[in-house]
């Protein structure tokens, strides 16, 4: 596996990480713990360094799964993990709070069930308009300062937010959604990020499945299935984006990729200091996306995505409103 730079500030990871979240949340049941564990130390085996995970992810089980998955690989990994919540009386409803004493009693808990001295990259998971982001950054510094956290990092922040924050502790990444279904970040994000020296992790970059062709027009979710509330995933919406799922196709035929290989290299493609997340919870999706990295596209290819695909139009959000007004502060 190929590596890569995340920002200035030297932390290196594989070219390809694993987003962890649907192993325990969001996307249906969790799965099997033992199952969970051999696919997370699969991923290491070939390669993988760079591991995503939050607290909020379970509420805290997926901290914990990997905490047990990875407790023999330490030292070896990167993980990343994420502050910016508590939770509600029913323990799941997530309420923002980035105040900075939240964030270092977050900090403590996530180093116990992550099982590690330190924290690599510990994200602000969103924005909290109540606390001044100066305030958030300055608390990261403390933990960087006493040795808990290596690097800073931030979750779907607009680009004065990013400036703000960088101006007290460097940042070294951001996470947002960028996908090929998804490329708002062009306008203002990467620029942004590319003039301070900020590396940019990609999350959703097969489009929550969508982009690999595995979701058909009549797919349904289940209730505890994330997709089932996404205005992009109603039967509307799916039917009229298969279009960018057999444009896609095409160009992998062509290349002799897989649609989600394709969509995978062309993030790749984009920067440099680009590394996307993918999630899966099958051992052979975690292949076919490793396998990804092996794929050159060339300003040609590139050239040929962009004629493509600008003459679709996708339909529908990508997030209901009350999620959606959490996203690019």
């Amino acid at each position: 596996m190929q590596k890569r730079k995340l920002g200035n500030g030297g932390l290196e990871v594989s070219a390809i990480g694993l987003g962890c979240m649907g192993l325990s949340h969001g996307y249906g049941p969790a799965t099997d713990q033992k199952d969970a564990i051999t696919l997370i130390r699969a991923a290491v085996e070939r390669g993988v360094t760079f591991f995503d995970t939050a607290e909020v992810y379970g509420p805290f089980a997926n901290e914990e799964l990997l905490g047990e998955a990875l407790e023999p690989f330490r030292g070896k990994v990167v993980i990343a993990t994420k502050f910016g919540f508590t939770f509600g009386d029913d323990g799941k409803q997530q309420i923002l709070n980035s105040r900075p004493e939240h964030i270092k009693r977050v900090a403590e808990a996530s180093l116990k069930r992550l099982k590690i001295d330190v924290i690599d990259l510990f994200y602000q998971h969103r924005v909290d308009p109540d606390v001044p982001i100066e305030d958030v950054a300055g608390a990261v510094k403390d933990l960087i300062r006493d040795g808990k956290v290596k690097h800073f990092g931030l979750s779907e922040a607009g680009a004065q937010t990013i400036r703000r924050a960088h101006a007290v502790q460097p940042v070294t990444a951001l996470q947002s959604e960028y996908s090929l279904w998804w490329r708002e970040p062009e306008a203002e994000i990467l620029p942004t990020l590319e003039e301070l020296g900020i590396g940019f992790v990609p999350f959703s970059p097969l489009g929550k499945g969508f982009l690999t062709g595995a979701i058909s027009e009549t797919a349904t979710f289940d209730s505890s299935d994330f997709r089932s509330v996404v205005p992009r995933f109603a039967p509307d919406a799916l039917k009229a984006n298969q279009t960018l799922v057999e444009v896609l196709g095409d160009i992998a035929t062509g290349k002799q990729a897989t649609r989600a290989q394709i969509a995978i290299a062309w993030l790749l493609a984009r920067k440099p200091w680009i590394v996307p997340i993918p999630g899966t919870t099958k051992l052979h999706r975690l292949e076919e996306n490793i396998g990804a990295a092996a794929i050159e596209l060339t300003p040609d290819d590139l050239r040929n995505i962009d004629s493509a695909l600008s003459k679709i139009t996708v339909q529908g959000a990508r997030y209901p409103a009350h999620l959606q007004s959490r996203v690019g502060r």
